[in-house]
């Protein structure tokens, strides 16, 4: 790299060096060293059952990371040493991740569960330390207590109840950086590449396949496909390939959504619902998105489907709900599934919803799902009288009685 020189004074029309009276430059940097804090809280349930698993032997948490490393907790019920012949109890947090020389603080927190808020609190931060930070040399490498707490004062505290306790560990890493002045900054651009491969699409340059959809035609490129899609890599260059890939014959989808299916293929991005439908409306985008949806999943598109799905709990309405959950049902949607049945399960919005047609698709096609929107509508019930209130509402939902009696619905 070659070297940006800054002329300091100018040299004079006599002189070939500059004046020796001449200030040098001087520059300036700075050392930072902070820590990136990070907590985990590990719950231990069954404590009596853990004891007697043996000393040294240990309950470790999940691992969690912070500052670029992975760390663990590790709870010795019977002690981590054998001189101390099960007494205590032993503490500790490791290094989970590989690492050589790692510095961090840490603080380990038995939580005080009566709501004194005297917590066991045993912690590097908030003190002078004279040797510094805690160095990790490698992984496997601990930090934490042997002689944590003496078992028969822990059984008998407020920090065990109802066989639980709960500790949280905070781990601070040490890191450095250096800063100095910058001489230029140049902000890198977002990327462009959807809007390149939408416009290969709107040219239709180089397309190589044709796909008939309800009578009409989409050209696109197999390559792009492919590698978008792993349905659309197997029907174009798998074993199995389609025997025909000039043209395409798309069922069971409608040309409206297969451009869309395309345009996020190729943007990724979504389209102008309102515009693609020709709908100015919130139930036509919510509509889109339902086919979307299961286009999606049809196509392996997992972006497309979460795109999609977080679309659809931003637009959750009476008309349209048992619709969607139905979706989310058949397309293992749990967030968007817990979305629905909650808001079906309102006492304000269940009886309307049990009216709209997809409530009757709902019925027919995810007759389980009627099992847990039950349990919902039972969560929102607070007193008696509104279920007696509602008992027949209840029974219209699968056409039994509480008892699980089929019954004639009078008119």
């Amino acid at each position: 790299m070659g070297k940006i020189l800054r002329e300091t004074s100018r040299p004079s029309s006599n002189s070939t060096f500059a004046s020796p009276s001449s200030a040098p430059a001087t520059t300036l940097s700075t050392s930072i060293t902070d820590t990136v804090r990070g907590s985990h809280q590990f719950k231990i349930t069954g404590y009596s059952l853990s004891k007697g698993i043996g000393i040294g032997k240990y309950i470790a948490s999940e691992t969690f990371s912070v500052g670029g490393y992975d760390w663990a907790i590790y709870f010795y019920p019977d002690g981590k040493s054998v001189e101390d012949n099960a007494t205590y109890v032993s503490l500790f947090i490791a290094l989970a991740s590989e690492g050589t020389d790692v510095r961090a603080l840490f603080e380990l927190t038995l939580l005080d569960q009566s709501g004194k808020e005297r917590h066991k609190v045993h912690s590097h931060f908030e003190r002078t330390l004279e040797s510094g930070p805690y160095t990790l040399k490698y992984r496997g490498s601990m930090w934490g207590y042997k002689r944590f707490f003496k078992r028969t004062a822990l059984e008998t505290s407020d920090y065990l109840k109802d066989d639980c306790l709960s500790v949280n560990c905070s781990v601070g890493v040490v890191k450095s950086h250096t800063e100095g002045p910058r001489i230029f900054s140049i902000a890198a651009p977002a990327s462009n590449l959807g809007q390149h491969f939408g416009q290969l699409l709107e040219s239709g340059k180089g397309c190589d396949v044709s796909f008939e959809v309800n009578g009409e035609i989409f050209t696109a490129h197999k390559l792009v496909l492919a590698a978008r899609s792993p349905v659309f890599r197997a029907q174009l260059f798998g074993p199995m390939k389609d025997q025909n890939t000039q043209c395409i014959k798309v069922e069971d989808m409608e040309a409206p959504v297969f451009k869309a299916l395309l345009h996020v293929i190729y943007w990724d991005s979504l389209p102008d619902m309102q515009e693609l439908t020709g709908l100015n409306s919130k139930w036509a985008t919510t509509l889109m998105a339902q086919h979307l949806l299961a286009a999606a999943d049809r196509y392996g598109l997992e972006r497309l489907r979460l795109m999609s799905e977080a679309s659809l709990c931003e637009d959750v309405a009476i008309n349209t709900v048992a619709t969607t959950l139905a979706l989310a049902e058949q397309h293992h949607c749990f967030h968007l599934k817990a979305v629905c049945l909650k808001f079906i399960a309102r006492p304000e919005n269940l009886k309307a919803v049990m009216q709209t047609d997809g409530f009757e698709y709902l019925k027919e096609s995810c007759p389980a799902v009627l099992t847990e929107l039950l349990e919902y509508v039972a969560r929102f019930t607070e007193h008696s009288d509104f279920m007696c209130k509602h008992r027949n509402d209840m029974m219209i939902l699968d056409g039994s009685d509480i008892n699980g009696r089929r019954v004639k619905q009078r008119l």
